[in-house]
């Protein structure tokens, strides 16, 4: 498996998903039945458009990777106060279980570039000498 090209794509994904909460933090947040939060979407855009640079500026960097899951924990946690104030929302709900997929992908990501980071030609110095 290409740890280093779903990186590349995982930087691509935050780009886009922290565009569209950037652009529509107040209509996801009316979604997400916390209207009063259109701030803290566009916060959590943010976030993820730094992460998708940060990716996409050193494609195979696990720490970067790593970053996106520090970020899904708190987009879970932030999902599991709106899902106990809504909890008949299913767009809650599905949005928490694809940041969960998207937790496990990343965290697989980051362990998958560690690894292959420890293997002899992989480290820093091959992929300085590679690009």
């Amino acid at each position: 498996m290409d740890y280093r090209k779903i990186s590349i794509g995982l930087g691509w994904f935050s780009l886009a998903l922290g565009a569209a909460e950037l652009l529509a933090g107040r209509r996801i947040a009316r979604a997400l039945d916390v209207p009063g939060h259109a701030g803290t979407v566009r916060g959590f855009g943010m976030r993820e458009l730094a992460s998708g640079a940060a990716l996409l500026s050193a494609p195979g960097n696990p720490g970067r990777v790593a970053t996106r899951v520090a970020g899904d924990a708190l987009d879970l946690g932030a999902l599991g106060l709106a899902a106990r104030k809504s909890p008949g929302n299913r767009l809650v709900w599905g949005a928490l279980g694809f940041v969960a997929a998207a937790a496990v992908l990343d965290t697989l990501v980051a362990r998958g570039l560690r690894a292959t980071a420890d293997l002899p030609g992989n480290g820093p110095a091959a992929t300085a000498t590679a690009g």
